[in-house]
C-alpha cells in the first residue's frame, strides 16, 4: 500500500519544518529590504526569478535591462503594479548603460547562455551580488572566470539550480539519504523525455522592430533573425547555449551531486544527433545519452525529444539507486521504493497558491517550480546579509554547468574525456583543452582571454 502524504499530512507531520521556514523567510525579508535590484534578461525566467524575489522581500527594483524592447517595457510595466513604491524600474537595452550607474545591490542574470559570463562579471565588478540564471556559462572557462571573479571581489552568488531549494527534494534528501534509508548509492539515472527541441525549418527574416539583434547575438555567432531561436527557442542552438543537456540535465546532475555530496565527475562519454528529425533547423541532438563517472558511482543522462516517457509520473527527474531502496525524484513530486516488505512513500509539490495568489494567473509561471525560487531567493538574501555561501554558490554551479559542457564535447570529439579537476583541464587531450573557451566574436573578449 502506497503512502501519500499530501498538503495536509505535511502541515501534521511537518510542525518543525514550518518553523524554521517561518524564521528563514523573515530573516530574508529584512536582509532583502532596501537593496536596490536590477535584471538583465526580461524574458521568461529572467520575469519569474525577479517577481519571485519581490514575493520574499522589500527590495526596490530600479532597473531592468533587455535588447527586446517588448520584453522590457512589459516586465517594467509587471514590476511597477508587483513593488511596494509603485515606481517603474529604469528601463535599458544595453547592460553595460545599466551596470554603468554603479547604484545595484543585488543582480539577477536571465539572458541567453551565450551572454552570461560577460553580464555576470560585470554585474560584479559595478559592485553587486548576483543571482545567475543556469548554465552558468556555454565553456568551461568562462565559467572558471565568473568563479575567479566572485572570489576575487568577495561576491555571494547563486546559481538557478533551484532543486536544492525545492521543498519536497530537501524532505526527499533527509528522510531517505541522510537517514541512510536508501543505503549506498551505486548508480544514477537522469533523464528528460521533453519534447522541447524545435521542429521545422522556417525562413530568415528581419528582426522584428525594438530587437537589437546584433546585441542580442552579442559575442556569439550572428546567424540571421529566425522566429526559432527567438523568443525562447535558442536553446536549440548550440551557438547559444548548451542544448537539452545543459538545460535540463545540469538540474538533475546537481540535483544528483547535492543529495549525495559529490564534487567533479572524472570522465565523460557521450553519444547523440538527431536521429528522428534531422531536417529541423535545430543545431542540436534531439537524442543523447551521457555518462559521468565518479569516484563511487556512475550516473547517465538520457534525453529524447521524441517518443514517450516510460513513466507519465516521471518525464523529466533523476533515480538514484541504492542497495536498501530506490528514490525516484522530480520537480513534481518524489518516490521511495524501499526493498522488501516496507511500504513505498510519495510526496506531491505543494503550490503555496494560498499564500501567493498571484501565482495563478502569472504569464507562464511554472506554478510548481514557484516554491523553490521562492527558497532559493530566499537562502541568496541571508548569504548576502552573512556573506556566507548559499546554497548553490558559484563554484557548485560551475562544477554541474562544466560537467554537461563537457558532455557535450566528449560527444562532439567522439572519445572519452578524463578531466583532472586539480588543473581544471582534460588529461592527455590537448584538443580538448583548446576547445574550453570558444571563439568570441569581435569585438567582444572571452573574460579568459
Amino acid at each position: 500500500m502506497n503512502l501519500i502524504l499530501g498538503r495536509r499530512g505535511f502541515m501534521a507531520t511537518g510542525a518543525g519544518a514550518l518553523a524554521s521556514w517561518m524564521t528563514t523567510g523573515a530573516q530574508a525579508a529584512e536582509a532583502g529590504a532596501g537593496k536596490r535590484v536590477g535584471l538583465i534578461g526580461c524574458g521568461w525566467y529572467g520575469k519569474c526569478d525577479l517577481l519571485r524575489l519581490l514575493q520574499v522581500t522589500p527590495a526596490e527594483v530600479v532597473a531592468l535591462c533587455d535588447v527586446d524592447r517588448s520584453a522590457r517595457e512589459q516586465a517594467g510595466a509587471i514590476v511597477a503594479s508587483r513593488q511596494a513604491s509603485r515606481k517603474t524600474p529604469r528601463l535599458h537595452n544595453d547592460y553595460r548603460e545599466m551596470l554603468g550607474e554603479k547604484d545595484l545591490d543585488l543582480v539577477i542574470v536571465g539572458t541567453p547562455d551565450h551572454w552570461h559570463a560577460l553580464n555576470a562579471i560585470a554585474a560584479m565588478e559595478a559592485g553587486a551580488d548576483l543571482y545567475l540564471q543556469k548554465p552558468i556559462s556555454t565553456d568551461v572557462a568562462e565559467g572558471r572566470a565568473i568563479l575567479d571573479t566572485a572570489r576575487r571581489l568577495g561576491r555571494v552568488v547563486q546559481v538557478g539550480t533551484q532543486r536544492r531549494s525545492t521543498p519536497h527534494l530537501i524532505e526527499a534528501k533527509r528522510d531517505f539519504i541522510d537517514s541512510r534509508k536508501l543505503g549506498n548509492v551505486g548508480h544514477v539515472e537522469l533523464f528528460s523525455y521533453y519534447h522541447m527541441r524545435a521542429r521545422g525549418h522556417p525562413p530568415d527574416e528581419n528582426p522584428p522592430p525594438g530587437l537589437d539583434w546584433d546585441l542580442w547575438c552579442g559575442p556569439a555567432p550572428r546567424r540571421p533573425f529566425n522566429k526559432a531561436i527567438h523568443p525562447r527557442g535558442w536553446r536549440s542552438f548550440r551557438e547559444y547555449g548548451n542544448g537539452i543537456i545543459g538545460d535540463m540535465c545540469i538540474h538533475m546532475l546537481d540535483t544528483a551531486r547535492w543529495m549525495l555530496g559529490l564534487g567533479w565527475p572524472l570522465r565523460f562519454t557521450s553519444s547523440g544527433g538527431a536521429f528522428i528529425d534531422p531536417k529541423s533547423i535545430a543545431t542540436v541532438p534531439d537524442t543523447q545519452v551521457a555518462l559521468f563517472e565518479f569516484p563511487s558511482l556512475t550516473a547517465v543522462w538520457t534525453h529524447r525529444t521524441w517518443g514517450s516517457t516510460p513513466d507519465k509520473d516521471f518525464p523529466w527527474g533523476a533515480i538514484l539507486y541504492g542497495d536498501k531502496g530506490t528514490l525516484k525524484l522530480s520537480v513534481q513530486r518524489y518516490e521511495f521504493i524501499p526493498h522488501g516488505n516496507g511500504a513505498p512513500v510519495r510526496r506531491e509539490v505543494a503550490l503555496e497558491l494560498e499564500r501567493f495568489p498571484e501565482d495563478a494567473t502569472e504569464d507562464r509561471l511554472e506554478k510548481h517550480v514557484a516554491p523553490a525560487i521562492r527558497g532559493h531567493m530566499r537562502d541568496w538574501l541571508q548569504c548576502v546579509e552573512t556573506r556566507g555561501k548559499p546554497v548553490a554558490d558559484i563554484e557548485q554551479g560551475h562544477i554541474s554547468s562544466a560537467s554537461c559542457i563537457l558532455a557535450n564535447l566528449a560527444d562532439d570529439l567522439d572519445r572519452t574525456l578524463r578531466w583532472d579537476p586539480l588543473v581544471h583541464q582534460v588529461s592527455g587531450d590537448d584538443e580538448a583543452n583548446r576547445k574550453l573557451a570558444r571563439a568570441y566574436r569581435a569585438p567582444w573578449k572571452h573574460p579568459a582571454a
